[in-house]
């Protein structure tokens, strides 16, 4: 049964803006409950705004226009600030690399953007579960505990999709839940801590300064877990993820020929600022920089 939007909108940015590739970044693993790529090529998503629930549907034919609608309480606030969710006030033409293959990324890449949803709490969960384990087992362990406890999505969302749970359904979780999936003690404390915060986290997501302030104080997250946060609800071109397993490799490999030692990766960033982030992405993305095989992470590793 057909069902008509609660809030449309129509944009045709007067630049590039792929949709999928740019909140690619937000999807945790392949059987991810808020983020799905239908065989049409609409992209749907669930968020829980300050104002309630929302499913919304991103489409496009060209990079210059944009069709969202979106379904639920927080369809309103979702469309209202869609535009800055897709990058519309990241500068990737500020960003001239001299390193050719660099350069050949951004034309291969054109609609590529560092996404802003302006929602610290909902990004910081999944980068807290992500610590210290393999990503396929942090997106399992995420996946299953939003199919679990999140709302069942507004609107005619694909099957299957879920609302990420609210801060004080975080909070409540019993500790059998969080070990049947698969998270540890130390993750799950972080989780419950950081949800207490939830509403002065998002309060300062207009402030990005602010926002890594009240980060860092929080037990339990470090520089990593904040670079997670910061490329992906603050819209940070340089919130390089330092401490990465693969950042040297796959840094090392795609522009110097040879993995970057531990030691040498933040000062071979260094001249990219402010667009270190923006760096990894193209070689996470384009075909011909990713580094074909890599390494398995260990099972645990310490990050933060």
């Amino acid at each position: 049964m057909h069902q008509p939007p609660d809030r449309s909108l129509h944009w045709q940015p007067g630049f590039a803006v792929d949709a999928r590739l740019s909140l690619e970044s937000l999807r945790r693993g392949r059987d991810d409950p808020t983020h799905r790529v239908e065989t049409d090529g609409a992209l749907w998503r669930t968020a829980l705004t300050p104002s309630g629930p929302v499913t919304y549907r991103i489409r496009q034919q060209r990079l210059d226009d944009l069709h969202i609608d979106a379904w639920g309480a927080g369809a309103a606030e979702l469309v209202d600030r869609i535009r800055t969710e897709l990058g519309a006030d990241d500068r990737p033409d500020l960003f001239r690399p001299r390193h050719p293959a660099l350069r050949a990324a951004r034309r291969r890449l054109p609609g590529l953007r560092v996404p802003c949803t302006g929602r610290l709490f909902e990004a910081i969960v999944p980068a807290i579960i992500e610590q210290r384990v393999i990503g396929p087992d942090a997106a399992a362990s995420f996946g299953r505990l939003v199919r679990a406890h999140g709302e069942q999505a507004p609107g005619p969302a694909p099957a299957g999709m879920r609302v990420p749970p609210a801060p004080e359904v975080w909070r409540t979780l019993p500790s059998w839940e969080w070990r049947r999936a698969g998270v540890d003690l130390q993750r799950s404390r972080t989780v419950v801590r950081t949800a207490r915060h939830a509403a002065r986290l998002d309060r300062a997501a207009g402030d990005p300064a602010r926002a890594y302030e009240l980060m860092a104080k929080l037990p339990g997250i470090g520089t990593w877990t904040a670079a997670q946060v910061g490329h992906r609800a603050l819209g940070d071109a340089d919130a390089l993820p330092l401490g990465d397993y693969h950042l040297g490799r796959m840094t090392g490999m795609a522009l110097l020929g040879r993995p970057l030692a531990d030691d040498e990766i933040e000062e071979f960033y260094e001249p990219f600022r402010p667009h270190r982030y923006r760096v990894l992405r193209l070689i996470e993305l384009d075909a011909r920089l990713a580094p074909r095989h890599a390494p398995r992470a260990p099972r645990r590793r310490p990050l933060q």
